[in-house]
């Protein structure tokens, strides 16, 4: 019953699309954000909050609103806004969200008790259904994770690992260790609720070998994309995040040798060597389930 449930809360991710790139440009920059469509990610973000100084918060919410109905014919576009706790939240609710996005990027949630508060002002403000991608950026955030990818409004969630680790008091590093547990926990966390996980950013924009690697260990997390901040990365994610064609054979190989051996009364056979039975088959169905 569990993984209907989840399977149910994944497929009917606003058009079913897996979000595999989700390219932020700073709202505060209408010549960046024209761009966005440019690569083809699978969102795009205007961003309120990390990518906007203080006194350009206002400015800020008007371009978004201005541009939102151009970028909306051409991508599927989010709007995040500033955190619930800041000074910006709720004019960035009130004046800062356009009709037609396919949802509102919350920063730093970590209960669903403020998922809750975030959905009343969402309502009040005439954004009855709008999804939410939940931003998992603190300890409490991510200790608690569960609790946020399992709310219903709640159909994506991202890791912020600069963020986590400011709030964790740890050293940032190139080989991720201080973020390890992190990862693993959304990853769990998000098949857990039903959602779909979004890794964190590379800094590094240029660094495609850097983003490569990222991208893979994600998706052996069971991440389903990254975050973008450069156009360049949203083909590496592409890429990374994609069934290759070795990989689609394989599991269309598997799942149809595997249920011939199963009417046969067999539950554990041989594969090109290798041993299957039932979880392997149904990692190999789930493979199949991820091509769009």
């Amino acid at each position: 019953m569990v993984d209907s449930v989840v399977f149910m809360r994944i497929g009917s991710s606003v058009d079913g699309f897996t979000m595999r790139s989700l390219l932020f440009a700073p709202g505060n920059r209408p010549e960046l954000l024209a761009k966005l469509p440019r690569t083809s990610p699978s969102a795009a973000v205007i961003d309120l909050e990390d990518a906007v100084p203080p006194d350009g918060k206002a400015e800020s919410r008007a371009i978004a609103c201005e541009v939102a109905s151009t970028l909306i014919a051409e991508v599927r576009l989010f709007i995040r806004v500033n955190a619930v706790d800041s000074a910006y939240f709720i004019d960035d609710i009130r004046k800062g969200l356009p009709g037609g996005l396919s949802g509102v990027i919350i920063p730093k949630l970590e209960s669903a008790k403020v998922v809750d508060q975030v959905i009343d002002l969402l309502e009040e403000n005439g954004h009855d259904d709008l999804p939410i991608v939940a931003g998992l950026e603190t300890v409490a955030g991510v200790v608690d994770a569960r609790e946020v990818t399992s709310h219903p409004r709640v159909r994506w969630c991202y890791f912020g690992a600069e963020d986590y680790v400011a709030d964790l008091g740890g050293t940032r590093t190139l080989c991720n260790r201080e973020v390890a547990m992190a990862r693993a926990q959304i990853g769990q966390a998000a098949r857990l609720g039903g959602a779909q996980a979004i890794d964190m950013v590379v800094t590094d924009f240029g660094n495609a070998e850097r983003f490569r690697r990222e991208a893979t260990e994600a998706r052996e997390l069971g991440f389903s994309g990254k975050l973008c901040i450069h156009p360049a990365q949203v083909p590496l994610a592409a890429e990374a995040f994609g069934v290759t064609d070795v990989e689609l054979t394989w599991a269309r190989t598997v799942v149809e040798t595997y249920e011939e051996a199963l009417e046969r009364g067999q539950a554990a056979i041989q594969v090109d060597g290798a041993m299957v039975d039932e979880a392997v088959a149904r990692r190999a169905r789930a493979l199949l389930n991820r091509v769009d």
